[in-house]
């Protein structure tokens, strides 16, 4: 089995798939995994190209764990 390194596009792509696919129960792992990708770009425009879903999984997290504390 070879391992390939992801290039800036793959790992928009899978920020993306975690903006999609994040639920209330993982969105706090699906941010740090987010994040750790953003981390990793290489360059500011790719970063750029990222923050309409990192802002997206933040108001998320923001908005479900105000719901859990008002229970």
């Amino acid at each position: 089995m070879t391992l390939r390194m992801l290039t800036d596009d793959d790992k928009l792509g899978e920020i993306r798939r975690l903006y999609f696919a994040a639920t209330r129960e993982t969105i706090a792992g699906d941010l740090d995994k987010a994040l750790d990708l953003l981390r990793s770009m290489s360059s500011e425009e790719q970063r750029e190209r990222a923050t309409v879903y990192m802002e997206g999984l933040a108001e998320m997290r923001k908005d479900w764990q105000g719901r859990q504390k008002r229970r």
